[in-house]
Parts: C-alpha cells; sequence; structure tokens
C-alpha cells in the first residue's frame, strides 16, 4: 500500500509542479478561442470550464483506466512506475500539447495536425489509420454492453439497437444537447466510484507487493503470465499512462473552450484524473491477485467453482469480472449499481464520442460544412454503415473483439508515438523546449516498434533481436529529426 500512497502524491504533485512547466513552455495567451471565432451552434460552442473537464475525462477515460490497469498490474508494481512516470511525463503532456495545438488551430484533429506537422503523406495515413479506429472502437463498443444489459432485461438486439441510435444522437446532435449534459453525469459516479474504492483500499490496508520488492515480471512467476513485461506492460496500461486515442477526443473540447489558459487543467489535468483512477484499480488488482483478495471478496460458490476449474486467476477472473466483485462486495448494491455504469456505461459514451470523432475527421479531411443536420447526417451514413458491420462481424464471432482489440491496443500507442513527434516539430519550429515531448516520443516509437516485432498477435519475432530493431527504428527516427532541425536554420 505504501508505492500506492507514494504513486498518489507524485499524481498530484505532477499536476501541481510538472503541468506548470508544460503551460510555461507552450505558452498559452489571451487571443478568441476557436469556439469564440467560429461559433456554429453544433461543434463550436462555448461551454462552462468544468463540463468540459468532465466530459474530457469521460472521452480519455471510458474502461481504459480500469480495465488496462487490472491486466497491467498482473505484471507487477512496475505498473506502478509506469502510471506515475508515463502519466506526468508522457501522457499529461501529450494530451496537453496536443490539445493546445488543437486549440491554435481551430480545433482541428490529429490527422491534420500530422499533416501541417509531418506532410502530407503522414496526413493521408493518418486520416485512414485514425477513421478505422474510430469505427473500430464505436461497433466494438456496442455489443459487450448490450450482452449486460440484457442480462438485466430485454433483449440483445434491442439494447444494440438502442445504444446504436445512441451513437446516432451523439454523432449528428449539437455537441451541448447530448454530450454536454450526459456525460458530465457519468464521469461524476466514475469519480465518486474511484474515490469510494480509495477510502476502502485505505482503510483495509492490505499488504501487497511493493516497487521496492522487485521490479520483474511478477505475472510470470505467480500468475503464469506468458507475455514479457515490456513492451506488453506498455501497451496493456495506455489510458492510464500515454495513449493516442486521447489526441483523437481533445479537438471536441478544443472547440468548446473559451480561453486558452483553460488548458492546463482540462487536458493536463484530465489525464492526471485518469491516472489516479488507474492507480486505484492496479491498487485493486494487486490486491486481488497477489494479495489472495480473491478469497474475501468472492462468494463461498464462486471460490469452489474456481478451485474446481482448473484455470488460472487471470484466466478465470477477467477485468470486468473483478470490477463487478469488488464493487458489490466493497460499495453493497449501490456498488454494483457503479459498477454496472463503469461496465456499461463508460464504453458506450467511448463508443459515442468515437463515431462523432469519425464524423469531424471526414468533415475536415473533404472540407464540408457541417451546420446543418441534414449535412451531418448524410457525412454520418458511411461511417455508420462501416460500423454496422464491423458490429455484425463481431457478433457472428464471439472471440473477435479480444483479437481485434489487441490490435487496437497497439493502434492507440502508435497514434501517441505519431502525435508526441507531431508536438516535438512544433515545439522546436516555435523555438521552444522540445525536449519535453522528444524524450517521451522516442520511448512510444521503441514500445510500438517492439511489440509489433515481438508480440505472438504480430510477427512473434525473437525477444532480444525485436528489442534491438525497435532501439534501431527509435534511433533512426531521432536521426532524421537532427536532419531536419538542422536544415531548418
Amino acid at each position: 500500500m505504501i508505492s500506492f500512497l507514494i504513486s498518489l502524491v507524485a499524481l498530484v504533485l505532477g499536476y501541481a509542479l510538472y503541468s506548470r512547466v508544460a503551460e510555461r513552455v507552450f505558452g498559452p495567451d489571451d487571443r478568441p478561442t476557436p469556439a469564440l471565432r467560429r461559433a456554429d451552434k453544433v461543434d463550436y460552442i462555448v461551454m462552462p470550464g468544468w463540463r468540459i473537464f468532465m466530459i474530457q475525462f469521460l472521452n480519455i477515460a471510458g474502461t481504459g483506466p480500469i480495465f488496462g490497469a487490472i491486466m497491467g498490474m498482473w505484471f507487477g508494481p512496475s505498473a506502478y512506475l509506469w502510471i506515475v512516470f508515463g502519466c506526468i511525463f508522457g501522457g499529461a503532456v501529450h494530451d496537453y500539447i496536443s490539445g493546445m495545438l488543437s486549440l491554435r488551430h481551430d480545433g482541428c484533429g490529429q490527422a491534420e495536425l500530422t499533416g501541417l506537422y509531418l506532410g502530407s503523406g503522414a496526413r493521408k495515413a493518418m486520416i485512414v489509420f485514425t477513421m478505422l479506429m474510430m469505427v473500430l472502437v464505436g461497433a466494438f463498443f456496442v455489443y459487450c454492453p448490450a450482452i449486460i444489459l440484457a442480462g438485466i432485461w430485454g433483449e440483445k438486439m434491442m439494447w444494440v439497437a438502442i445504444i446504436f441510435l445512441y451513437y446516432v444522437a451523439t454523432t449528428i446532435m449539437p455537441i451541448d444537447k447530448v454530450i454536454g449534459r450526459v456525460y458530465p453525469l457519468f464521469a461524476l459516479s466514475m469519480l465518486f466510484m474511484v474515490v469510494a474504492l480509495g477510502i476502502v483500499l485505505c482503510i483495509k490496508s492490505p499488504v501487497l507487493p511493493e516497487v521496492w520488492d522487485g521490479l520483474s515480471n511478477l505475472g510470470a512467476e505467480r500468475l503464469g503470465l506468458k507475455q514479457p513485461l515490456f513492451p506488453a506492460l506498455f501497451v496493456t496500461i495506455a489510458c492510464g499512462a500515454v495513449s493516442g486515442f486521447h489526441a483523437t477526443q481533445s479537438p471536441m473540447m478544443a472547440r468548446c473552450m473559451k480561453s486558452e489558459r483553460q488548458g492546463r487543467p482540462i487536458f493536463y489535468g484530465a489525464m492526471i484524473t485518469e491516472g489516479i483512477v488507474a492507480l486505484v484499480w492496479a491498487t485493486i488488482s494487486s490486491y486481488f491477485f497477489f494479495a489472495e483478495g480473491w478469497r474475501e471478496v468472492c462468494s463461498p460458490e464462486l471460490i469452489a467453482k474456481f478451485e474446481a476449474s482448473g484455470l488460472s486467476l487471470i484466466q478465470n477472473f477477467d477485468a470486468p469480472t473483478v470490477v463487478n466483485i469488488v464493487c458489490a462486495s466493497w460499495l453493497g448494491t449501490f456498488g454494483s449499481i457503479l459498477a454496472l455504469l463503469g461496465i456499461v456505461a463508460a464504453p458506450i459514451t467511448t463508443g459515442g464520442s468515437s463515431f462523432r470523432s469519425a464524423r469531424l475527421i471526414l468533415a475536415e479531411a473533404f472540407h464540408l460544412n457541417q451546420s446543418s443536420k441534414r449535412a451531418r447526417l448524410l457525412l454520418s451514413l458511411p461511417v455508420f454503415a462501416v460500423g454496422i458491420a464491423l458490429l455484425a462481424w463481431q457478433i457472428g464471432n464471439p472471440s473477435g473483439f479480444s483479437t481485434v482489440w489487441q490490435y487496437v491496443a497497439w493502434g492507440t500507442q502508435l497514434m501517441a508515438a505519431v502525435t508526441l513527434w507531431v508536438c516535438t516539430v512544433y515545439l522546436f519550429k516555435e523555438h521552444k523546449c522540445y525536449w519535453l515531448t522528444l524524450v517521451p516520443a522516442l520511448f512510444m516509437t521503441v514500445v510500438v516498434s517492439d511489440f509489433l516485432f515481438v508480440s505472438n498477435t504480430t510477427l512473434g519475432l525473437p525477444y532480444t533481436p525485436s528489442l534491438i530493431a525497435a532501439f534501431v527504428i527509435a534511433l533512426a527516427a531521432l536521426a532524421r529529426f537532427i536532419l531536419w532541425a538542422r536544415a531548418q536554420h
């Protein structure tokens, strides 16, 4: 528990101190924001800062800092270091600089920013890649919540239809009509759940593996985990540390801010808050899997069923199951409701935001006016059509989600690496401290390259050659940047 408390203090201090470093490097000023200059009552609408923070937090969080943190802690207490250092020096900086860049460029999206700073070829590739990611996330976050809701009442296909109709509303309606009203409530419930669970953790104060006990792959030793700690940990915990998905969501909020000075609490602050969510759930995971916590929170019937199954802990108890069991045990009926919100509402809101982002990406790519509802609907139809096709494929292939999601997890970290390189080029051009984003850009380049080489879901190459190749790619990227930077003088 000491590692948890130290990590919690470190995240708070990271916001108090390092966020000001990032803000000073970027240099926000009092120029009119896109919400004021391009107000259209649809996508460009001034909203209160607290509401924007709540929407940003829920948009970038979803189930990521919950499920990802639970699975990330399977590797052991090294997860604490990734959450803390990744969040403060990587993820929060990534979110702040990219969010402010969008704010400075009329709220444009990640693909357009990539084109401005890395060239037209990179822009085209990023348009295709981000569109694919947004539709995948949107489509695959329909069926799982529908299954859970059908277990409570109704039929699966009924809930699929209801969720998809909700997606249509969030994609087409003005941002303050659905997202602006519903998302803050869900964000508040998630924050309440995390605070309540954090209090219970502190009261119980279980004896858990600490950082100083060793940073080896504890999951391989105790849980039968077969993945290597590096780079798997750094892909598994994405939204709680560094995630390129965030750069696809921040432009929506950049179009609603009335001042650039709101950027630090909204962009950097929301990421630190997400890091705290990940920290709490990672610690709960440590308690559940490494401190025999599962024996305390599971019913005798469930324990007997598990012991008779012959499965390992991580095979029997997946992340959603852990969330449901722990919330019900620690927080009672109210906890069960909060767990349901986390497992159902969070992915639904993330899916809705993803489809809206896809519409905005297309509108920017083809310079289409989105002021009329008809224009928004016509542009969204092909996006929905692809989403429905992917959804139909998932329904016919129940195991498809776990397979595709591994590529989505890698894809979001690839987007993070690209976004950090975009931010680095911008800072260099503006004669600012580009090391702020260059160091995490290099690290994430190593992570995504190594995962591509070593993972069994991709190339499956031997570990050491994969790691060497990943460092070579990162050094080549650094050399390319240095040559480009010298050519600018």
